[in-house]
């Protein structure tokens, strides 16, 4: 039986951190991430070697980037998620799903690793230590102190602005 090779999926903060010449080659980003770095400057030289040792840039499909979504609503962190961050998962699990590599995220973001956990994608940190435990999110009303399983800003029962907070803690699976 053939062994799946691991193909690291990179975010900005790990392109930005000049960790990652070790497995360039073996490594891609999505068009989200090339986007948010900037022409010009040392991150943006940075970028450019790692594309000449390997990254490539990809945009997942429709139907993965809605995947994600709807994973995002379920544990809550759909509020919590960039279109950057919903492409870099939406990667991840189209590559799990095709079979042929072993994905890998490269990020210090919790809300990325608490979904990728919640997925069952593996994960590794730059510089942070990353999550101990997978969190389930939801909004509670600042005023009236109600709970809403879905993402709003505003209760609609006593006008007041919503924030979010852990409703579950559960240990991860690693």
């Amino acid at each position: 039986m053939k062994t799946k090779s691991n193909i690291y999926i990179l975010d900005t903060s790990a392109i930005l951190s000049g960790k990652n010449t070790d497995f360039a080659s073996e490594s891609i980003t999505s068009n989200g991430v090339s986007k948010e770095i900037n022409p010009g400057g040392k991150d943006y030289f940075y970028f450019q070697f790692l594309k000449e040792k390997g990254l490539k840039i990809f945009s997942p499909s429709k139907k993965y980037l809605e995947k994600i979504k709807e994973y995002a609503k379920k544990t809550g962190d759909q509020g919590r998620l960039s279109e950057t961050d919903i492409e870099l998962l939406a990667l991840a699990i189209e590559i799990k799903n095709k079979g042929k590599n072993d994905p890998i995220i490269v990020t210090d973001d919790y809300s990325i690793q608490n979904l990728a956990n919640t997925l069952n994608i593996k994960f590794k940190t730059i510089s942070q230590n990353g999550i101990k435990e997978k969190f389930k999110w939801i909004s509670k009303c600042q005023g009236c102190g109600k709970k809403f399983k879905e993402n709003i800003n505003t209760c609609p029962i006593c006008g007041s602005e919503t924030k979010k907070v852990v409703n579950k803690k559960t240990s991860l699976n690693r």
